[in-house]
């Protein structure tokens, strides 16, 4: 795992550097802790393998397990991106904290400090990380350090203060590798320029990689009985899929293919609906692409088939997309399948772990089930007055007054994005098949 200790101090390019060096000879199976999409867009890119998300508040502990040893039973070494500070979980708590995960899955880990700025209180930072919690951490890496000077003066402090966990790596400033950054986050995988192979220089110029591979090859293998589904569900999924609607977690992608759906990916921007017997809509930038959405048939031809009673799941974006209109720089028409209209703003309007009860029966969930997930959006949705919502959260914002998962037919659309491990796709496509059987 690469952790640190805190936001913004460079794990996100330690890790997409480790991974374009290892991926040269070996194959990395990439992760990343958290809710993220973004980072795992980029890991995708640079590792050619679909990276996993471990998050223990959404996922519990059974779900993580299993999503690990699912994704890395072919792969030759393993890299988990961290999240914020290696301790930072929900509320004050462990959590879905870096920590958590590292001691779910008894996975060592190196540790990189922002090193500007600071000499001898490295020291201080590493010994108070070291000692805090029960985590394996193996190696330090240093960000933005200066002189060769300034290197030397951060080791002797660690050694002196009796600090065996070795110096890995030290990475001086460097523009050249940044990622431009958007509204939700660091750019999109497909959306970057950078060089990959500088990066993977960079990172061998300044890190010992056999000291990093010895490190991945201390883990300890284990194994469990991964359980398959107990039901098939033989229908067709049309997956929203193009630069408006990206945000999706690979694990759901595999969860509806075990349970025997047929995946049909399509442009709503620039394909026609495909024969499908259900849609899932997930979260991307549909505001970035609005006219594009606004002009395409596809849109009449998503509100046709919702009249006519096909199940249909979205998620964030895809509410706005739903939904009859959309604001950015001037209004939109969208699909019209939910009785609401939404507006960017400038402003976060929402970010954090959700927690919703679902007061009503919709294609995703039976009443009563209690749904575990995040939401992250800078939008409004104002709906009708005689709008339904499945869901009532005791923890999030959702849509409106604590209530989220507009509804209407068989649609059903959230600011909430969920996970499989929290709530499973057959219910969906349990309704998908009876659609498909009328």
């Amino acid at each position: 795992m690469i952790a640190g200790t805190g936001s913004g101090v460079g794990k996100t390019t330690v890790a997409l550097g480790l991974m374009a060096s290892l991926s040269k000879k070996h194959k990395v199976q990439p992760f990343k802790v958290g809710p993220d999409f973004i980072d795992t867009g980029h890991h995708t890119h640079v590792c050619g393998r679909p990276s996993r998300n471990l998050d223990s508040f959404i996922m519990g502990e059974t779900g993580v397990l299993e999503t690990f040893f699912r994704a890395s039973k072919d792969a030759d070494i393993c890299i988990i991106e961290g999240v914020m500070g290696l301790f930072d979980g929900l509320d004050a708590t462990e959590i879905a904290s870096s920590a958590h995960v590292a001691k779910i899955l008894q996975v060592p880990v190196i540790l990189v400090v922002n090193a500007h700025g600071a000499s001898r209180s490295i020291a201080a930072i590493v010994k108070g990380f070291a000692e805090f919690d029960r985590v394996d951490i193996r190696g330090i890496i240093l960000n933005n350090a200066g002189s060769e000077k300034h290197e030397r003066l951060i080791r002797d402090s660690l050694i002196n203060a009796g600090i065996r966990i070795p110096v890995i790596g030290a990475l001086p400033r460097s523009n050249e590798i940044s990622i431009p950054s958007r509204h939700l986050g660091l750019h999109i995988a497909g959306e970057t320029t950078g060089d990959i192979s500088l990066l993977s220089d960079f990172i061998e110029k300044h890190i010992d990689m056999d000291a990093v591979r010895n490190i991945a090859g201390s883990f300890a293998t284990q194994d469990m009985e991964l359980k398959e589904p107990e039901e098939r569900f033989n229908v067709r999924i049309g997956i929203a899929w193009d630069n408006a609607f990206c945000f999706y977690y690979n694990d759901s992608f595999d969860e509806l293919k075990k349970l025997g759906a047929e995946l049909v990916f399509f442009s709503p921007m620039k394909d026609d609906l495909p024969p499908v017997d259900g849609i899932y809509l997930g979260g991307g930038y549909p505001e970035l692409y609005a006219n594009e959405l606004s002009v395409s048939s596809t849109r009449l031809a998503i509100k046709k088939v919702a009249e006519e009673g096909m199940p249909i799941y979205g998620e964030c974006g895809a509410l706005l997309y739903l939904n009859e209109r959309l604001e950015t720089d001037r209004e939109y028409r969208m699909a019209s399948v939910l009785p609401a209209g939404s507006r960017m703003t400038s402003k976060l309007q929402a970010l954090g772990y959700t927690e919703a009860l679902a007061v009503s029966n919709s294609p995703l969930a039976e009443k009563g089930r209690l749904i575990r997930g995040h939401e992250f959006h800078y939008s409004i949705t104002e709906c009708d007055k005689d709008a339904g919502f499945v869901y009532k959260l005791a923890r999030g914002k959702g849509i409106t007054d604590g209530k989220d998962g507009l509804a209407e037919h068989n649609a059903v659309a959230s600011y909430m994005h969920t996970h499989p491990s929290s709530v499973s796709f057959a219910g969906f496509l349990r309704f998908c098949s009876r659609y498909k059987k009328r």
